[in-house]
């Protein structure tokens, strides 16, 4: 049974995580209803983000490669750090910063209060309302090379409120792009590329954990992770594999079409879970 619920959540995080619908919060609310009975954890679910996350290496490989090699130019002077790939290395590190420095400074409480379904289901009504008026108001004219400093911070604090679930990475990280005036693919693009060292850093840091503390965060006696090693590596293999289907159809969505649709299915999504929680269907 741990296995077909593995298989499942390793579903779920490679269908959500790249769609601005939060992956955390549908990994936690879908556990509720497995055989677990419970949240599978934040050392589950940032572990089977890097599936998911090499999904993104894979798919943008040419972008990143061409990137970290004019970044690393730029270095030692062989190329100018004005330079458009030089220049978007710099931002993705400075973009990384914010949601590295929170998530080691509130890391107990983003493992243990900021994951009940009361602040998920707020979290996913408000952030879906945010990205409706982004997309309505938004310039859309801005591309990747239009990026400043003080867009490069922006997207990274907006990319660091996804360390409370029902926001989304992504979702946050584009709506704060679509504010600046920028299109949707190229939010989208940046999104993803800002995403690999923070969600890559996070998944092996709770790999390094599972193995240094193989217990749940803030039990008093020492209980396993609902997940075992096997369970939590199948799954996230098959999210890698779903999440790769998934970038490709994402990125060719969005260049023709709205947000719309994850805007309703955020707010939907919101008022249900309110309405489970409020009878007690499921536990917060």
């Amino acid at each position: 049974m741990d296995f077909l619920n593995a298989i499942i959540l390793g579903l779920v995080q490679g269908l959500t995580e790249f769609l601005p619908v939060s992956s955390s919060a549908h990994i936690t609310i879908v556990g509720q209803f497995l055989g677990t009975g419970e949240d599978p954890g934040a050392r589950f679910t940032a572990i089977t983000q890097i599936g998911t996350e090499a999904a993104v290496v894979i798919f943008f490989w040419r972008d990143i490669v061409r990137i970290i090699g004019q970044w690393a130019k730029s270095l030692t002077g062989r190329v100018s750090r004005a330079d458009p790939d030089a220049r978007l290395g710099w931002l993705i590190i400075l973009g990384s910063l914010p949601i590295i420095i929170l998530g080691l400074l509130f890391q107990d409480q983003i493992e243990t209060v900021l994951r009940s379904l009361w602040i998920t289901a707020t979290m996913l009504i408000v952030f879906g309302v945010l990205l409706g008026i982004a997309d309505f108001v938004g310039a859309k004219r801005r591309r990747l090379q239009d990026i400043t400093v003080g867009h490069g911070a922006i997207y990274g604090f907006a990319q660091a409120l996804a360390l409370i679930p029902g926001v989304s990475r992504s979702g946050g990280t584009i709506t704060a792009g679509l504010f600046l005036g920028y299109e949707r693919a190229a939010a989208a693009r940046y999104a993803f590329l800002l995403a690999i060292p923070a969600v890559l850093g996070s998944g092996f840091f709770q790999v390094y954990k599972s193995i240094a503390e193989p217990c749940l965060a803030g039990a008093t006696t020492c209980t396993p992770e609902i997940f075992g090693p096997l369970e939590t590596l199948v799954a996230t293999i098959i999210a890698f594999v779903v999440a790769l289907g998934v970038i490709a159809f994402f990125m060719n969505y969005i260049s023709k079409r709205s947000f719309l649709p994850f805007v309703i299915y955020r707010i939907v999504l919101g008022i249900v879970l309110f309405v489970l929680l409020g009878t007690n269907v499921i536990s917060a």
